[in-house]
């Protein structure tokens, strides 16, 4: 039989090694077009925090005060700028709930820096940084290169992080800390503008940042493909373990500005200081809308909630309410928000 008359084996019998691959799509553009600049769950986060805050300015009038907004935002401004560095972090399906005693360990660290050597407010946020940085590094290197999973990870390291602040503390209390850093967590009357805390002022404009980082640099749309497939971002040319270090330490720098700004005042820095912030923090990503499971989130929606949150605790205790309750109501707006985010997931997965 000769050339012509051979029989040619259909194309779709081939095996799937022996096909020629496509082309990977290059890692700027495996993300394609821009996200909108407000969600769904974000207007209803909006409309939610009205209503909360209608609603407790006629039961009452003195939460819409002054001081009190100022409280609100103040409590809320570290919350927010851990969160501005936990949402890429939740977006590439990872986390970090080591955050609350990483801060413990800057804030006795500034304190002692700025009680005993009198350092000024430049110093301290240079230290806070480097010491974030560091224990942010640690998670990093664990994660990102020893592959150990996040969660595992970083609650190991919440313990160590933990005890190594009570070793630093070497008592109850650090007293006497000066006022050197109220520029930035002081009072209504000396860090503040337009009635906003500085702090918040500042938690503001890294929300700003890192929203145009997610939507418009191509390292922050592989976010949301390392969340979505890690090994396919990989393939797509996505450096996945630089990427997902660089986050963690970021995160940890994070922690150390929200130190800094905890400090405010001065006075007291107690030994339980960062106790439950991971939970503040991962249920304001959770409430605005990051996917528990990656691949899905903004910061506009993790600021909306932690300020929710901030309102909530500060509404129990206007009302005179025990305090527990507000772990109750965060609770119930935790699981209403993952629930709601898995349902949306399914929905996709059937599409």
């Amino acid at each position: 039989m000769n050339a012509a008359t051979e029989p040619v084996p259909p194309r779709s019998a081939a095996p799937d090694h022996a096909r020629p691959h496509a082309q990977a799509a290059p890692p700027s553009r495996i993300v394609r077009g821009r996200r909108p600049w407000i969600e769904g769950q974000e207007l209803v986060l909006i409309g939610v925090l009205l209503a909360l805050w209608a609603a407790m300015g006629l039961l009452t009038p003195t939460f819409l005060e002054a001081s009190n907004v100022f409280a609100i935002f103040y409590h809320v401004a570290p919350i927010t700028i851990i969160g501005m560095a936990m949402t890429p972090i939740m977006c590439t399906a990872g986390i970090d709930v080591s955050v609350g005693a990483s801060m413990a360990i800057v804030m006795v660290v500034i304190g002692r820096l700025v009680r005993d050597l009198g350092a000024g407010l430049a110093l301290a946020l240079v230290v806070a940084l480097g010491v974030g940085a560091l224990l942010g590094s640690l998670n990093a290197l664990l994660i990102a290169i020893g592959r150990v999973p996040a969660m595992v990870c970083t609650f190991g390291t919440l313990n160590i992080f933990r005890f190594v602040a009570l070793q630093i503390f070497g008592e109850t209390q650090l007293a006497g800390v000066p006022g050197t850093l109220k520029g930035l967590g002081g009072s209504l009357a000396d860090a503040s503008f337009l009635g906003f805390p500085n702090a918040m002022w500042l938690a503001l404009v890294l929300t700003a940042l890192v929203w145009f980082y997610m939507r418009d640099w191509a390292a922050g749309r592989h976010v949301y493909a390392i969340g979505n497939d890690a090994n396919a971002a990989r393939l797509a040319g996505v450096k996945v373990r630089r990427r997902v270090f660089e986050l963690y330490v970021f995160c940890g720098m994070m922690v150390g500005l929200a130190g800094v700004v905890s400090i405010g005042s001065g006075g007291l820095i107690q030994q339980n200081v960062g106790y439950g912030m991971e939970m503040s923090v991962i249920a304001a990503c959770v409430i605005g809308g990051t996917s528990v499971i990656g691949g899905r989130g903004t910061v506009l929606g993790t600021l909306l909630g932690a300020v929710l949150v901030g309102s909530v605790e500060a509404a129990v205790i206007h009302l005179h309410l025990p305090n527990q309750l507000t772990q109750l109501f965060v609770g119930v707006i935790i699981l209403v928000a993952v629930g709601v985010d898995l349902v949306r997931q399914a929905r996709r997965a059937r599409r």
